[in-house]
């Protein structure tokens, strides 16, 4: 074996292994979160082919979902404090047993906080979007883009420019969707509407969910009719 095709073989291994990783520790990070949807399943298995919402704490704290989308087959997985890699993670766990005919979805906030760049919130959703596809290729996944929180408002860089790359990313496949949420979260004064979180300035009250509502109904409704 050369010495490049050895340094090949290694950097296969490293990233085998680095991935087994990711999972162990996604696995043991949100080990209450995901016994709590198993229980959730026995109960009352999700609908088939359904909409899936998946993310961080965003949608986890979605709690009007069923009702603010009557009449359309939505469950929510959301847990909160994950960043895109954790979903990725654990797509075998929280995707790939519903085989959802959608997946609205939303990440990337904590991953700004983390300090993750643009670029590799940008990797990180496209390596969730092709985990998906690779076994749910006819899955329809749309993003919803970072909001501008108050709290993370200095972050509005790297949030803008996320977005405006996985919106890219958005018209090159037929398969995605991208849900622009940022710019009405914002004021007349281009700032953070206040009125619309609760008072940490992070999370949304009633009244920012109903503006997501109006916001992300559209894209639903559209993959209904198909």
């Amino acid at each position: 074996m050369t010495y490049r095709q050895l340094a090949l073989l290694s950097a296969l291994i490293l990233a085998i292994t680095g991935s087994a990783v990711s999972a162990r520790n996604s696995e043991k990070l949100w080990a209450k979160d995901l016994a709590t949807f198993a229980r959730e399943d026995r109960k009352s298995p999700p609908p088939k082919e359904g909409i899936l919402f998946l993310g961080s704490s965003s949608i986890r704290a979605w709690k009007s979902l069923e009702t603010d989308f009557r009449g359309l087959p939505v469950f929510n997985r959301g847990f909160g404090g994950s960043i895109i890699k954790d979903s990725t993670a654990l797509a075998d766990r929280l995707v790939f047993p519903y085989k959802p005919r959608m997946i609205v979805f939303y990440a990337g906030d904590n991953d700004v906080a983390a300090g993750h760049s643009a670029s590799q919130i940008v990797e990180d959703f496209a390596q969730f979007v092709d985990t998906v596809h690779a076994k749910l290729p006819g899955t329809r996944i749309v993003f919803v883009s970072i909001k501008p929180s108050p709290s993370r408002w200095k972050f509005q860089g790297v949030m803008r420019e996320a977005n405006e790359r996985i919106f890219a990313m958005t018209l090159r496949n037929p398969n995605l969707d991208f849900v622009n949420v940022f710019d009405a979260m914002l004021d007349t004064n281009g700032q953070p509407r206040k009125d619309i979180f609760t008072s940490d300035m992070l999370h949304m009250n009633a009244k920012g969910y109903a503006l997501w509502t109006a916001l992300v109904t559209p894209h639903l409704r559209i993959q209904q009719s198909r």
